[in-house]
């Protein structure tokens, strides 16, 4: 059993990814907040056969958080690849920007990325493989206007990315960031750029990198610019 924790399964680049980790024969760990396209996701997978199951949480408590991680430990194992796809994007200038919101950017699209990475990650070392694949943006590369606390997020979770490829080097394991561009989902409206990619393009990267990749990509920043 190949079992891969993924997060942001509900709709666009995390379905997608969902729907093909399926078709490769993956048992999944949907960790996310609950909503009904969650469990739509889990149904697409259940009529084709795939093995899955969801563990709910919202991302910008921290409880809930380490709590859903643990029960993926107990209730699945260990994972042998994570997926980090959950996000979020609240657009405003910075002046409009509340202090809440600016803090519940950070703690979906960086703090919860480290506090799952934290509770999965020693039995992952103990075992002795494992890949941890990051979605950042392409806003980690650039400034766009109404879009700073997404971007800082971003940003950081590229550091985070590259100082824990570091603490993995000779351990089996690997950790790398994929930074798409103009994605056509949902959270691209508003933005003022055009699709220049799907979701399926990004998710046949992920699973790249989560599935087939040489671990020699530790450490790596792989950016998507799309057509």
């Amino acid at each position: 059993m190949t079992l891969v924790a993924l997060t942001g399964a509900s709709r666009g680049i995390g379905r997608a990814t969902a729907l093909a980790l399926g078709r490769r024969g993956a048992t999944l760990a949907l960790v996310g907040r609950e909503s009904s396209d969650l469990a739509e996701t889990r149904r697409e997978l259940e009529a084709s056969g795939v093995t899955s199951a969801c563990f709910h949480a919202d991302f910008a408590d921290s409880d809930q958080t380490v709590a859903a991680a643990r029960r993926v430990l107990a209730s699945l194992g260990t994972p042998a690849a994570v997926i980090h796809n959950a996000g979020t994007i609240d657009r405003a200038s910075i002046v409009d920007t509340s202090p809440a919101s600016f803090a519940r950017q950070l703690a979906v699209n960086l703090t919860a990325p480290f506090l799952l990475t934290r509770e999965w990650l020693p039995s992952m070392l103990e075992r002795g493989s494992g890949r941890l694949v990051f979605v950042g943006s392409i806003s980690a590369t650039l400034g766009s206007p109404r879009a700073a606390a997404y971007a800082a997020s971003k940003w950081g979770l590229v550091g985070f990315v590259k100082s824990l490829a570091e603490e993995l080097s000779d351990s089996g394991l690997m950790a790398v960031a994929v930074l798409p561009g103009s994605v056509d989902t949902d959270m691209l409206a508003g933005s003022g750029f055009a699709p220049r990619m799907g979701p399926a393009d990004v998710a046949s990267t992920l699973i790249h990198y989560a599935l087939d990749a040489p671990i020699a990509h530790n450490g790596g920043v792989i950016e998507m610019f799309g057509i």
